[in-house]
């Protein structure tokens, strides 16, 4: 008989066989997991077999539970639960030391349903938190010095900690459709939603390039354009690099 069967909302079976079918090979080389929209109510304890792979997509379920055995999968760096029935994360989800992205969108996450002990995720630069019903950003997640996407849209804050903008690597935060109360403060932070940092910058002439790399380079200034413009509903606003041409363009003259 097998360790382990799960009955769906359909009354199927889910074997260990079944899971095995599931496990896909990734461009990068990673196993991974893919138990998305298979109809399950409960994480198969079956998996326990299959604690190797690196991701696991258990997204659009009905799942109610995360098990404290979630621990288990030490090599997991991708963890999908959007879409479920989740009210709390186990404590031991703070074990699972490799994890890199980890989204529990769109299920019933209350603030108390985040555990302390998410902040133990070294290695977390990825974190969707959005259509939940969170009304207050636990103080932890700003310590976690990796993140680099943040998603908090669509909860119940009515306020943001300014420490959440300071964080070293914070590319993006997503805050909308909270009821935050548009104060100075907090408009000011709406304009930070979109956070981006370069690691170098080059000053090029355009009669040194040929056509193709000229292209390349005119897309690469727009890029520079929105990652180090302000944010306006709808519209990137230029930045003003005083003192400097813009990036890629003809320097009129020698430029440290």
């Amino acid at each position: 008989m097998p360790k382990s069967k799960v009955k769906g909302p359909r009354g199927k079976k889910f074997s260990l066989k079944r899971a095995k079918r599931c496990i896909k090979i990734t461009n990068d080389g990673k196993q991974r997991l893919d138990l998305s929209k298979t109809g399950i109510a409960a994480i198969p304890k079956c998996l326990l077999e299959l604690t190797n792979v690196e991701e696991l997509d258990l997204s659009r379920n009905q799942i109610r539970k995360v098990p404290d055995w979630i621990q288990s999968f030490k090599n997991l760096r991708w963890l999908d639960l959007h879409s479920n029935e989740i009210e709390a994360l186990p404590e031991s989800i703070g074990q699972l030391q490799s994890l890199e992205h980890l989204n529990v969108c769109n299920n019933k996450l209350s603030t108390n349903g985040i555990p302390k002990e998410l902040n133990m995720l070294k290695n977390l630069s990825y974190l969707n938190l959005g259509l939940n019903d969170i009304d207050m950003v636990p103080s932890y997640i700003t310590e976690m010095k990796e993140l680099k996407e943040i998603g908090l849209f669509d909860n119940r804050l009515t306020s943001m900690p300014r420490e959440i903008l300071e964080l070293p690597k914070l590319q993006k935060l997503n805050t909308k459709r909270n009821p935050i109360p548009p104060s100075k403060e907090e408009l000011w932070a709406e304009k930070q939603v979109t956070i981006r940092r370069l690691d170098s910058l080059y000053l090029v002439k355009e009669k040194d390039l040929c056509g193709s790399c000229l292209t390349k380079c005119q897309q690469e200034k727009t890029k520079v354009w929105k990652l180090q413009g302000i944010w306006v509903p709808g519209i990137w606003q230029k930045p003003k690099l005083i003192g400097l041409e813009l990036p890629n363009s003809t320097a009129r003259r020698p430029q440290a």
